[in-house]
């Protein structure tokens, strides 16, 4: 494990020292892709969410929509294989299940990439596969779904058993201190009934996609060399979905499981078994931090040469439109103020309605020569470089003022 993690500085060093932006990273992540596909003959998917965005109140859990854009990039796809690249906190186990079909009715076979960390409902995504390819830092995670209380997204089992510690706290000392019993009466009986149902799906789930789709070529035991049966596979599912549910056990619902936790049941071809492989599965993760931590983009989808992220919006939409004289015409503008989410640093644009980006050079109007035309604002803080997509805000204003927009 210590040597993978030397590699992975060594490689992060590597393309540091290259003083690369965004964009030469998402080019080098294509070309990973392909070095990929070419060293494995199949085909790699990656889908991607960023830890540290999610922690500063953006969501970037598995969500419904996921599956809608998923679906309409491989839709037209003549692959008969996929291997999906899967890095996620987890969220909808409605999801994962929609995911999971939509890939296997897609798809002769699929499987899973797993070299950062899955947890959650990507634990479920990732239980579907045909096979699971494992490198000594990626990590699942204990398995259930993810549910909505009030404002805040929570650990459905989590939530059950603080309900059952509240109610024996209650039948022992006869009361509860006020917060707690607030906090309890706001629960209903039907929010109860749906947490349950929730750990039930999720065990249900992986159950039935572990007999069907991983244990498939599972015929002959390890030990005894006997035949396997339907029946043997069915225990040994129900074995590992109580073995991923029993939260006591591991404390804790985003306990990190590592390939030596999970290889005495489940079969996991580990990818630092083969170094060429590891190499570039490696630089593959490497590559998609560097995109998070330089940009604003907080999800990935990249498949072939299409690639798509998602990106948070850094500025409100809601400023005033000022029209501004310019050589005997009046020109309507918003002067935005963006804070780099890295550094700090504010920077001030003009957007300017319904003129072209060659006008707003002929007519010299003021300009931010940081604002790129590819609607990138690129920070120059001190060692910063952090890139800002402003088509999130774009989108806003134009929505707004019902015009086309050109930030300078």
């Amino acid at each position: 494990m210590q040597e993978n993690i030397t590699i992975m500085a060594s490689i992060l060093n590597e393309y540091i020292s290259k003083q690369w932006g965004v964009l030469e990273y998402k080019n080098e992540l294509r070309s990973l892709i392909q070095k990929y596909n070419t060293l494995t003959h199949r085909n790699l998917f990656i889908y991607a969410a960023d830890f540290n965005k999610g922690r500063r109140g953006i969501d970037v859990s598995l969500m419904q929509d996921d599956f809608y854009t998923i679906q309409d990039i491989l839709r037209e796809s003549d692959k008969k294989q996929i291997d999906v690249y899967l890095e996620t906190p987890g969220g909808s186990g409605e999801a994962a299940e929609e995911i999971a079909k939509f890939l296997h009715k897609k798809f002769d076979e699929v499987n899973f990439i797993i070299a950062g960390e899955a947890k959650s409902a990507g634990t479920i995504l990732a239980l579907s596969g045909d096979n699971i390819y494992m490198c000594d830092t990626g990590s699942l995670g204990p398995i259930d779904a993810q549910i909505k209380i009030g404002r805040s997204v929570v650990s459905a089992y989590d939530y059950k058993e603080w309900i059952e510690e509240k109610r024996k706290e209650a039948a022992t000392t006869g009361r509860l201190n006020p917060f707690d019993a607030i906090m309890i009466a706001q629960i209903s009986p039907g929010e109860i009934y749906g947490v349950t149902n929730s750990l039930d799906f999720a065990k249900i789930l992986v159950q039935d996609w572990l007999v069907k789709y991983k244990f498939k070529s599972w015929k002959i035991t390890q030990s005894s060399r006997k035949p396997v049966t339907k029946e043997m596979k069915q225990q040994r599912a129900a074995e590992i979905a109580d073995y991923l549910c029993k939260h006591t056990a591991w404390k804790t619902h985003g306990r990190s499981l590592k390939i030596d936790d999970l290889k005495e049941l489940l079969q996991i071809e580990n990818i630092d078994d083969t170094p060429a492989l590891a190499n570039i599965v490696y630089r593959i993760k490497t590559i998609i931090r560097l995109i998070f931590d330089s940009s604003t983009d907080y999800k990935l989808y990249f498949w072939d040469d299409f690639h798509l992220a998602r990106t948070a919006s850094v500025a409100n939409a809601n400023m005033p439109i000022t029209s501004i004289p310019s050589k005997n015409q009046q020109i309507e503008q918003a002067v935005l103020t963006i804070t780099c989410p890295k550094c700090g640093k504010k920077h001030e644009i003009q957007g300017y309605f319904d003129i072209t980006s060659d006008a707003i050079k002929r007519l010299k109007l003021p300009t931010n020569n940081k604002v790129q035309d590819n609607d990138v604002l690129i920070c120059d803080g001190f060692g910063c470089g952090f890139h800002i997509d402003l088509k999130p805000i774009k989108n806003q204003i134009e929505t707004q003022a019902k015009k086309k927009v050109t930030f300078k």
